[in-house]
């Protein structure tokens, strides 16, 4: 009994510190954070923080049941040290049932404008990956692209440093991870993690005993010395990784170049964002005779989207009304006998409403409109509501 009554306590400490965390979500790109950024830049007095964000969703395809999903809630945890040393981690439950550890990383301050850090870590590329709170973005689901593309939800394990250049109004990260594991042994046959519709995103390591033979290069720098205007550049250069049964076999790596540029503007009622990625592959002939794939050697994708707040600007809520268009291949180049899929070179038009009741939480719905380059497409288009918090 003793026991839960101190439990109880620590958790009523806890979610009283979480309750100072609340504020009001920026809309102003220059000005943003994502979660674990916001425990970073000050625990309020406290050692310990505690936040958390989630989002539940309806997906209703033509001709299809609707799906109900608590796609996600995520616990964020911080500890201060002392001013120069935190840790943050976030539990991330998917879909009810699946657990992860999405970041889990100690930050230590060395000066006002450079910090290092260690441990399971968000690569910088684009911008859902890094700003992926529900309470961030329009739509209820990501945008297709970032899915696919970049991957979201994209970490590993790595050491890095960030930082700012005020006179220059820069902000810089560079990390040394893991890279994505291509290929292993199972039985006496090659599995290989890289297919041609999902392209780098089976290869994940997540930090989950991951394998490692050489590391990859991941930096990003964004300028803000425009009113309103956020400018990304990302680049992630690399090989990666293969069991050490296959390691030595022609094809079992491959090597990968991908770049980004990314966009956020705001200025009064008017939002506007946008993201290009491209990502090319080496040695992706040998890898698909290796494991019998299909991946192909370029992925590339983009999007533009445009949003308008239809409540007065000095009002707490806000209504924003948005159009977003995306188009994306993981077969924009292939190899060898590889044939480019039309099915993989997807067109998305997405438009609906995020309606901020509250700082920190928003109900989202949107219709999209689907398709791809193949003679019978058959994708459905998409109505989807959403219900999203962050605090």
């Amino acid at each position: 009994m003793k026991k839960l009554i101190v439990i109880l306590l620590v958790l009523n400490v806890w979610f009283t510190q979480a309750q100072t965390l609340q504020d009001t979500i920026t809309f102003n790109p220059q000005q943003q954070l994502n979660a674990a950024q916001r425990i970073l830049s000050g625990n309020y007095g406290q050692a310990v923080t505690v936040g958390a964000y989630g989002e539940i969703t309806y997906n209703q395809p033509e001709g299809d049941n609707g799906e109900l999903d608590i796609q996600r809630l995520v616990l964020l945890f911080g500890y201060k040290f002392n001013e120069r040393t935190q840790f943050v981690t976030e539990l991330e439950v998917e879909h009810v049932e699946e657990l992860f550890v999405e970041q889990a990383f100690v930050n230590y301050t060395v000066s006002d404008n450079i910090s290092l850090r260690g441990g399971l870590m968000l690569v910088p590329m684009g911008i859902i990956n890094e700003y992926h709170e529900p309470t961030t973005f329009n739509g209820v689901e990501r945008p297709a692209m970032d899915n696919v593309i970049v991957p979201t939800t994209w970490r590993e394990i790595g050491v890095g440093i960030t930082g700012r250049i005020p006179e220059a109004s820069l902000s810089y990260q560079t990390y040394i991870f893991n890279g994505f594991k291509s290929t292993t042994l199972e039985g006496d046959e090659v599995k290989g993690y890289l297919i041609g519709s999902s392209g780098l995103r089976g290869g994940r390591q997540k930090g989950i005993q991951s394998t490692v033979d050489s590391p990859t290069l991941s930096a990003k720098l964004d300028y803000y010395g425009l009113p309103g205007l956020r400018l990304g550049l990302s680049g992630y250069f690399g090989k990666t990784q293969a069991a050490d049964e296959v390691e030595e076999l022609d094809g079992a790596n491959i090597g990968i170049s991908m770049v980004g540029l990314d966009a956020r503007f705001a200025m009064q009622k008017i939002t506007a964002r946008g993201q290009f990625v491209y990502t090319s592959l080496s040695g992706t002939e040998a890898y698909n005779s290796l494991t019998d794939n299909n991946l192909g050697s370029v992925l590339m994708g983009y999007y533009g989207e445009v949003g308008y707040n239809l409540l007065p600007i000095a009002a707490e809520q806000k209504l924003f009304t948005f159009i977003r268009y995306e188009n994306y291949d993981t077969h924009a180049s292939t190899t060898g006998n590889t044939l480019e899929d039309e099915a993989y070179h997807r067109t998305d038009i997405t438009a609906g409403l995020s309606y901020h009741i509250a700082p920190g939480v928003v109900v989202k719905g949107d219709y999209q409109f689907r398709d791809n380059n193949a003679d019978n497409g058959g994708v459905e288009n998409r109505l989807n509501f959403g219900l999203g918090v962050w605090f």
